[in-house]
């Protein structure tokens, strides 16, 4: 690839100690080109149509509008006139940038193909290659977010009129006619759910996390109104996890629960649940609070998610589009919290590499 002194000139602009900088040292984006080919007809043959672009700048660009919560319109923009997205990117000042259409279908086939799953646990490979991740982990703790929809349901209030059109009152001013009617949201899967005194419309999302640092190991989301119970083993089978044992509060204590980790032999770390007629045990009273101290890794990550990275609130509409959201900016956290470990001075001298093969 040729770049022209301007562009270079440009480049050299960005700090070598910035965070995509990093990035770009301790990740190998090559290995990751098989998982992002076949997602077009023109890559497995020579039909016409016009020449799709690389798939590895369109899959780092789509992690940058994740990374700052950006609309496809304003990541189409910052790819114009951001010099450090550019070089994150791959893209000289010459090079065409995909419009936001072109990004907003190519995410969207990457989640037809199923491809995120795979795509973090690919990432999270190299990270343990670099000894930036541990490679085996002996705790894991899952636990589920709520995540707030795209598009809530639109209310129609109904006032009962007099005949000269004035809303008629009872002398508490109350209306007897006062009807609230919900229409149906355009996000169909998203559900309501109270908790506490606040109702949410949307989903919650399931994360699993390994227990020392906090990296996120595997996402499932599901409407917000759907049991946690009913959802733990989906999101465990997801998470691939290599941890001995699982951390879990009480709203996933179930015998179903407890029994699949035994036959995954994982060990159980899920708290106690007291049931009417049968309080809690000291034993089982100890137990929880052990296991409490363990879980306050994953309310770090969903702080982080949710101030860093603008996890609150869905971007998207359906369960498919808004779990692909949540693993995309697991995969942004991930890489934030491997290059806060790479000291300037290494990458100053070039000591960080990515593993190739």
């Amino acid at each position: 690839m040729q770049i022209s002194f301007g562009s270079l000139e440009m480049m050299q602009r960005v700090r070598k100690d910035s965070t995509l900088s990093k990035v770009n040292l301790f990740i190998n984006w090559e290995a990751l080109r098989p998982q992002l080919t076949g997602l077009y007809k023109r890559e497995s043959s020579r039909a016409g149509g016009q020449e799709p672009f690389d798939p590895l700048v369109m899959f780092k660009a789509i992690l940058l509008g994740q990374w700052h919560s950006l609309s496809d319109p304003k990541l189409e923009e910052a790819l114009h006139v951001r010099i450090d997205f550019m070089q994150f990117c791959g893209l000289t000042m010459s090079d065409a940038v995909p419009d936001e259409t072109t990004l907003c279908r190519f995410r969207n086939r990457l989640i037809h193909a199923n491809k995120f799953d795979q795509l973090l646990a690919s990432i999270n490979t190299q990270l343990q290659q670099q000894n930036l991740m541990l490679k085996a982990a002996t705790g894991a703790v899952i636990d589920a977010t709520l995540i707030e929809s795209a598009a809530r349901p639109n209310k129609t209030i109904t006032v009962e009129t007099d005949q000269d059109g004035q809303a008629i009152t009872f002398d508490d001013g109350s209306n007897p006619g006062i009807s609230c009617a919900e229409k149906t949201s355009a996000d169909g899967d998203a559900r309501w759910v109270k908790k506490g005194k606040k109702s949410h419309y949307g989903y919650r999302s399931y994360v699993t996390v390994e227990e020392t640092e906090g990296y996120v190991c595997g996402v499932h989301t599901a409407p917000a109104n759907e049991s946690e119970t009913n959802h733990f083993i989906p999101a465990i089978d997801k998470a691939h996890i290599t941890a001995t044992r699982v951390y879990a509060d009480k709203g996933y204590a179930s015998a179903k629960n407890r029994s699949h980790l035994r036959q995954t032999k994982i060990k159980s770390a899920i708290m106690h649940k007291a049931q009417r007629n049968k309080p809690l045990s000291k034993r089982q009273i100890e137990a929880n609070k052990l296991i409490s101290r363990r879980r306050y890794i994953i309310e770090q990550c969903f702080g982080t998610a949710k101030r860093l990275f603008g996890m609150a609130r869905a971007s998207y509409i359906s369960t498919t589009k808004v779990n692909a959201q949540v693993i995309m900016k697991s995969i942004c956290m991930n890489l934030l919290k491997a290059a806060n470990k790479i000291l300037i001075s290494d990458v100053a001298k070039g000591r960080v590499r990515p593993q190739l093969g």
